[in-house]
C-alpha cells in the first residue's frame, strides 16, 4: 500500500470521541475494505451477548454466575435494587473510611496517622492496584503504597525493608475473595508476624477486602480488624479494579475514585454503540481477530509512550491472556484460543526489542498508546523550540511509520493526559474489547480452569513434600529414587523437593559425587 494512499484510509478508519477527547486509529492494520461486512454476523452476536450480560444473564456458564463489572461504575445498570444498593453503599463506605484515615479519625495503634499502605494480594487483587498506583501516584499523596503480591520470602523481606521503621504507621489491606488463596494467606501471616515483632497488634492496622462469609471475612471479624469490604461472586479478579479491590487502595492513596469510575462509565456508554465503526471496543476486538486470523496467531505488543503507563501491558497480560487463553469453546470443542501480550514503554523499547519488531520475525501487531499532554509543569526546551515531549511524540510517530514500511501493522490509541478519568476509560475499553472478542470466537472469557489446575497441582506437591520429609533418615542417607519408590511417587518430583529442602533447611544435608542418581539426603539430628 503506497504511502500516498494512507491519508484517505486514515480518515476512513480514524474514530474520535470529541467529548472524551479519545481516539483510535486502525488505518495501519491492512485489512481489506470488505472485512467488516464479512464479520457482521459475528459482530451482531457479540453485541447481543454483551447486552444480555449487562442485563444480568448468566454470562459465565461454567460457574453459573452473572458477570457484573460494568455495574460497578454505573450501579443503575445492576439488575436488582439489592445489587444497586450494595454497590452504592460499598463505594460510600470506602470514601468515608479513606477520609477518616486521612483526617486522623482512624489512627494506628500508637497514634498519629497512617502514612503508608501495604497491599497483600495476588493476580487481579494486585495487578490492578499496582497499575493504578504507578499511573496516578504523586509524591504529595496522603499515603504511599507497597505490595506483597507473591509467596516469595525474599520478596516479603524486600518490601518490609523498604517500609523500615514506618510499620507503626502502615495500614495493611488484605485482598482475597475466598480467603483461601495461599499466596495471600502467606503474605498476611508474614505481615502479622512483622507487626507482632514490632509490638503492634496486626488487627488494629488491617483491613480485609473479601467475600462475605469467607475464611478471611470470619478471621478479620474474629480478630478485630479495622473494617471489611465485600468482593462479589459476580466480579472476577481480573475485572475487579473498580470494585473494593481497586477502590480501597486508590482512595487511601488519595486518588479521585469518582473520576476513575466516571471515565469507565463514559467509555462504556460509547462502546455500547451498535455500529461497529463507531465502537472503539469492537474495533479493537475486530483488529485482534484480523491480526491473528481468529486464532491468536500474532502477539499483542502494547507500547505506551508515557512512563506512567509502563505497567499497562502487565495489567493487560492478565486481562487478555487469562480471559482468552482457553482450551475449549462454549460448545465443548478444543480450540486452543488466546492472544499473547507483552510490552514496556516508548521510547525505551526503541533501544530494546523494537529492533526485532522492525526487522525480525513477523509474529505480532503493535498497539501504540499516545498521551498528548507532555507534563503538568512549565515547558522546558532541550533545543531551541523543541522539548523532551516533542522528541517522545517524534519517536512514536517515527516508529509507527518505520514499522508500517516494513509491513508491521499497528493500532494507535490516543488520550489527552494520564489522569483518573482517562485511565478508567482505557481499562473499560479493554474490558469490553475482551468480552466482544470472546463472543466473536465463541469462548467463555470469565472462567480460568487452567489457573485452578495449577493450584491443585501445587497442593499435591506440598502434600508430597510432607511425606518426603517424614521419610528422610538420620543416618546413611537416601537417594531421591529410594524415597520415591517407598512413597510410590515420581522420582523427579521427589528430587526437586529434596533439593529445595536442602537449600532452605540447614538440618538437611546432601552428599554424593554430584550426579543426580547418586546424591544422598540425610536429616541431621
Amino acid at each position: 500500500m503506497a504511502s500516498t494512499s494512507l491519508w484517505p484510509r486514515f480518515q476512513k478508519y480514524f474514530l474520535h470521541y470529541p467529548d472524551l477527547d479519545f481516539s483510535i486509529d486502525i488505518s495501519r492494520m491492512r485489512f481489506a475494505d470488505d472485512f467488516f461486512g464479512k464479520m457482521q454476523a459475528r459482530v451482531e452476536k457479540a453485541f447481543a451477548a454483551m447486552r444480555e450480560l449487562e442485563a444480568g444473564a448468566i454470562a459465565n456458564p461454567d460457574e453459573g454466575r452473572m458477570v457484573g463489572h460494568y455495574w460497578l461504575r454505573d450501579s443503575k445498570l445492576a439488575p436488582t435494587p439489592e445489587l444497586r444498593a450494595d454497590i452504592d453503599e460499598t463505594n460510600a463506605r470506602i470514601k468515608q473510611f479513606a477520609a477518616e484515615v486521612h483526617s486522623g479519625k482512624i489512627t494506628p495503634q500508637k497514634g498519629e496517622r497512617f502514612k503508608h499502605v501495604l497491599l497483600i494480594g495476588i493476580g487481579g487483587s494486585a495487578l490492578g492496584p499496582q497499575f493504578i498506583a504507578d499511573s496516578l501516584g504523586h509524591a504529595t499523596d496522603p499515603c504511599d503504597i507497597y505490595f506483597l503480591d507473591n509467596t516469595d520470602p525474599d520478596g516479603f523481606d524486600r518490601a518490609f525493608n523498604k517500609i523500615g521503621d514506618h510499620l507503626a504507621h502502615t495500614l495493611s489491606v488484605v485482598i482475597s475473595k475466598s480467603g483461601g488463596t495461599k499466596e495471600t494467606r502467606n503474605g498476611m501471616l508474614e505481615a502479622a508476624a512483622r507487626y507482632e515483632q514490632a509490638g503492634l497488634d496486626f488487627g488494629k492496622h488491617a483491613v480485609a477486602v473479601t467475600g462475605v462469609g469467607s475464611e478471611l471475612d470470619k478471621y478479620a471479624e474474629k480478630n478485630g480488624w479495622l473494617t471489611r469490604f465485600p468482593m462479589h461472586d459476580w466480579v472476577g479478579g481480573r475485572t475487579s479494579i473498580m470494585s473494593a479491590v481497586g477502590l480501597v487502595p486508590a482512595a487511601l492513596e488519595g486518588f479521585e475514585i469518582d473520576n476513575f469510575l466516571a471515565g469507565a462509565a463514559a467509555m462504556d456508554a460509547k462502546t455500547r454503540a451498535a455500529d461497529a465503526s463507531q465502537n472503539a471496543a469492537m474495533l479493537l476486538a475486530l483488529m485482534w481477530f484480523y491480526a491473528g486470523n481468529g486464532r491468536g496467531e500474532k502477539d499483542m505488543v502494547i507500547l505506551p509512550y508515557k512512563d506512567r503507563l509502563m505497567l499497562f501491558s502487565k495489567y493487560l497480560q492478565q486481562l487478555v491472556m487469562e480471559s482468552l487463553g482457553k482450551e475449549k469453546d462454549l460448545d465443548g470443542n478444543v480450540v486452543r484460543q488466546g492472544i499473547a501480550v507483552y510490552g514496556n514503554k516508548g521510547s525505551t523499547d526503541q533501544h530494546a526489542y523494537v529492533q526485532q519488531l522492525r526487522d525480525g520475525v513477523l509474529n505480532f501487531f503493535v498497539t501504540f498508546v499516545e498521551v498528548r499532554k507532555d507534563r503538568g509543569t512549565e515547558r522546558f526546551e532541550v533545543e531551541k523550540g523543541v522539548t523532551s515531549g516533542d522528541y517522545l511524540q517524534g519517536f512514536l510517530r517515527g516508529t509507527r511509520s518505520a514499522l508500517y514500511e516494513s509491513e508491521r501493522e499497528s493500532i494507535t490509541l490516543t488520550i489527552p493526559e494520564v489522569n483518573a478519568f482517562n485511565v478508567g476509560a482505557l481499562i473499560a475499553l479493554y474490558e469490553r474489547a475482551v468480552g466482544f472478542y470472546a463472543s466473536i470466537v465463541n469462548i467463555n472469557a470469565y472462567h480460568q480452569p487452567g489457573v485452578e489446575a495449577g493450584k491443585k497441582a501445587a497442593t499435591r506437591v506440598l502434600e508430597l513434600q510432607k511425606r518426603v520429609e517424614e521419610n528422610l533418615s538420620t543416618a546413611g542417607g537416601k537417594s531421591a529414587e529410594e524415597i520415591a519408590t517407598s512413597l510410590k511417587a515420581d522420582p523427579e518430583d521427589v528430587f526437586h523437593i529434596l533439593r529445595h529442602l536442602a537449600a532452605n533447611d540447614p538440618a538437611i544435608q546432601v552428599s554424593g559425587d554430584g550426579a543426580v542418581g547418586s546424591q544422598k539426603f540425610t536429616r541431621r539430628t
